[in-house]
């Protein structure tokens, strides 16, 4: 038998618990390890922040050393600022606004932001942004939505700074960040015009947004100069399905050969996808010797060969820059003020449409 062995006078050990607990390591035991101050610390670890090197890198390897990890959430309270930029799309069906999201993303990175993404399924955006204002966000980018003049005024007077990328609007203090849609179109409408194209159709986005509008009043506003007109209309809500439809309405079997277009400009490549699947897959037409096709946003799709798609190319890298340098100048300004970037468009032209004649105007 085992014999139990007490000790009557010794002190009790204290269970192992939350008391026992390692105290986190915090800026002042980083500073004490790296021989500087503790404002030096937080320098180290706030972007943009000016430090010197030799200073930095013995910080961080004080850091390091202790694993010390900045608590962020402190410094939102400290600063007031959470460093998080709120993005709010409803769109991403299109090729052209995942891209956005990761190049957005990524140049904020550049200056310590963040992104915080927020999906609404329609292009109204009030309902939604009235959610997102219960977060601590530096400032807001809507792309392919629309804000209300009610709800944009109630964001101003919070001072949060709102950009509309690639939307105009009329929407109070909100500035805005898109490419010269209107100029696209009518790019698209003199470059058919020189290849002597008489009938012109257009496949229009969602209705009710600048980027649809704009982009069709170029391309009519292009082709009165030529002294033509958009002959025929369908809307494909910028929805792959709803362009696959809408694509038959326009040259389906109940369209007479002689009232067939011989061209088609649509308000988004990957409608223009959709729009090229059915001319060729299902109705039998040739693309571009039966009727040429030309989209708008030069995704990387555009250039596959199967596509080969003349489009219009908007600046993601340019509009991105426009958007992100007017965002931080007015965090930095601490003011909302409305400013408008137009960003140029560039027509590129691949073999999915008919080259302009020669000597055509």
């Amino acid at each position: 038998m085992m014999a139990t062995v007490s000790y009557p006078n010794r002190p009790a050990q204290p269970r192992p618990g939350p008391a026992m607990a390692k105290s986190p390591v915090t800026s002042i035991d980083v500073a004490r390890l790296a021989e500087v101050s503790q404002s030096a610390v937080s320098r180290t670890f706030t972007p943009g922040a000016s430090v010197a090197p030799d200073t930095r890198a013995r910080v961080l390897e004080a850091a390091r050393k202790l694993g010390y990890r900045p608590n962020a959430i402190a410094r939102t309270l400290s600063t007031r600022r959470s460093r998080m930029i709120a993005l709010v799309m409803s769109n991403l069906q299109n090729q052209f606004y995942p891209l956005v999201v990761e190049r957005l993303s990524q140049r904020l990175q550049k200056d310590g932001y963040h992104v915080l993404l927020f999906i609404t399924e329609t292009e109204d955006a009030d309902e939604l942004l009235v959610e997102l204002m219960r977060y601590q966000v530096d400032g807001i980018v809507m792309a392919s939505t629309q804000l209300s003049s009610r709800l944009a005024q109630e964001i101003a007077d919070a001072r949060i700074p709102v950009v509309m990328f690639n939307r105009s609007t009329r929407a109070g203090r909100v500035s805005t960040v898109s490419s010269d849609n209107h100029g696209g179109g009518r790019a698209v409408a003199q470059f058919l015009a020189a290849g002597g194209h008489q009938r012109v159709a257009y496949l229009a986005g969602a209705e009710d947004t600048s980027t649809n509008q704009d982009r069709e009043r170029g391309l009519r506003d292009g082709l009165a100069e030529h002294g033509l007109r958009v002959v025929a209309r369908a809307v494909g809500h910028y929805d792959f399905e709803r362009a696959r439809q809408a694509t038959r309405e326009l040259f389906g079997p109940l369209v007479a050969a002689s009232e067939r277009p011989d061209a088609l400009f649509v308000a988004s490549d990957h409608m223009a996808f959709a729009a090229m699947d059915v001319l060729r897959l299902e109705l039998g037409l040739r693309v571009p010797d039966d009727v040429s096709v030309v989209g708008y946003d030069d995704v990387p799709q555009a250039a596959w060969g199967s596509y080969a798609l003349t489009t219009v190319a908007q600046d993601a890298t340019a509009m991105i820059e426009a958007t992100v340098g007017t965002l931080l100048q007015q965090l930095e300004d601490d003011a909302v003020s409305r400013g408008q970037v137009l960003v140029p468009a560039t027509l590129v032209v691949r073999q999915s449409a008919r080259r302009p004649v020669e000597g055509a105007a």
